[in-house]
């Protein structure tokens, strides 16, 4: 990975607990920044919270709750001193099953994590951000943000309107200071990945695990995209697939 200085920054990460959270994590405090990790599970994020060291705090937190993503962000500003960075990664796909025949409550749940929680970061973070005039947010978007996929009608909805409140944010606070864009970062090899192959549904399942990138590419990607050198890429879902990215970020 390239040198991309994140010292004296902070970053506060959601869906830390594995995955790409994880990977996001390491990658930001490797490159300097004071990093907290929210997730459901506190023991996941402490652990990866005490191999980090003193700059990385655990916060439990559902995303799908208003007041847990506030009270999360008041936490991290006043360990660290203001905040920086939001990566809004934590995400849920299932279920996976045809609309008609789809819990409706199960449904919801999807929608309250991938987009009300999305929601909830960035209406938490934004006016501090605006206050101290700069910020970043970053997105974990997807391509089924963009295009149908069988299976999965809760998960590309909700990320396609998560794709739009990228877009919205973008035009209301960019000429405040703040860079806000997403990053689709292909598919991926983490548990995601595991429950989409066990429902044989649609192309997705049907890859080998071989096909997916390693958590640490998008960690890095979302790294990269803190620079100016993502600049061009602002209020937009940039895609980990294009080999111009790769090359830009150092990814072998």
């Amino acid at each position: 990975m390239k040198n991309f200085d994140m010292s004296g920054k902070t970053v506060m990460i959601t869906g830390a607990s594995r995955g790409i959270g994880k990977a996001a994590a390491y990658a930001f405090a490797n490159a300097g920044a004071n990093v907290a990790l929210l997730a459901r599970s506190i023991d996941d994020i402490a652990q990866t919270a005490g191999d980090i060291g003193q700059q990385a705090l655990a916060i439990p937190c559902d995303v799908a709750t208003r007041s847990e993503v506030e009270t999360a962000v008041a936490a991290t500003a006043r360990a660290f001193g203001g905040l920086d960075v939001l990566v809004g990664n934590a995400g849920a796909l299932e279920p996976i099953g045809h609309l008609s025949d789809t819990d409706p409550d199960d449904w919801g749940r999807v929608i309250d994590v991938n987009l009300k929680g999305v929601f909830y970061g960035m209406h938490a973070v934004m006016p501090g951000m605006i206050a101290q005039g700069h910020g970043t947010i970053l997105t974990v978007s997807s391509g089924a943000a963009h295009n149908p996929v069988e299976g999965w009608s809760a998960y590309c909805s909700s990320k396609a309107g998560a794709y739009m409140l990228t877009r919205m944010a973008d035009l209301e606070a960019r000429e405040k200071g703040l860079r806000i864009m997403g990053l689709s970062p292909g598919t991926v090899a983490t548990q995601m990945q595991r429950d989409i192959k066990a429902s044989g549904m649609n192309p997705v399942s049907k890859l080998d695990w071989s096909d997916h990138v390693p958590p640490e590419w998008p960690a890095e990607t979302l790294v990269w995209m803190c620079s100016p050198a993502a600049d061009a890429y602002l209020g937009m879902d940039v895609s980990l697939r294009e080999q111009t990215i790769r090359d830009a970020v150092g990814l072998a």
